[in-house]
């Protein structure tokens, strides 16, 4: 696992860098490809906030210095919004940063920056259930595989199954 990861607020190279690698097929992955969409909103909105609210936020990953990617986190409910304090998690590494333990140590350490820095009990992140190495990655990162939610996700034409993962706070990396 890279042992230089680390999580820091979007700057606008950042956002030139995911336009570019994230802007189609070959960088999302098959697993994360919704079809085109415009950059605008995601610059509209760093340039009001940052990318950091109340509402959740994106951060860049960098390793050894390097952005590689980016977390995000949502708000995420399970009944009426205000009983539920849940955050919602997703992932995305340029190709050549996946399958060295990057994403596990990235959504680690976005775990722990949530935990420590806002009231949620419990994060949660799905997959699809053909993505093993993301299972694989939550998993070691310290989320709990709790189920499957059936044709969940709209992508390529179809419904697609996810997989479930959460962990809760008194469950979480700062606990271990």
């Amino acid at each position: 696992m890279p042992e230089e990861i680390s999580l820091r607020p979007v700057t606008a190279d950042d956002l030139d860098l995911f336009e570019r690698e994230f802007g189609g097929p070959e960088g999302t992955g098959p697993f994360q490809w919704f079809g085109f969409t415009s950059p605008a909103g995601m610059r509209r909105q760093f340039a009001e906030t940052g990318l950091l609210g109340p509402d959740g936020g994106v951060l860049s990953v960098a390793e050894a210095g390097r952005t590689v990617g980016r977390v995000e986190w949502f708000p995420g409910t399970w009944g009426r919004p205000a009983t539920s304090s849940c955050w919602s998690l997703a992932i995305g590494l340029v190709p050549a940063a996946q399958g060295r333990g990057t994403g596990t140590r990235a959504q680690r350490l976005l775990a722990e920056y949530l935990f420590d820095h806002t009231r949620a009990e419990r994060l949660q992140a799905w997959t699809d259930c053909a993505n093993l190495a993301e299972q694989r990655a939550l998993e070691k990162a310290g989320f709990v595989r709790e189920g499957v939610l059936r044709s969940a996700q709209w992508r390529g034409g179809r419904w697609h199954d996810q997989v479930i993962y959460s962990m809760l706070r008194t469950e979480g990396p700062l606990t271990n």
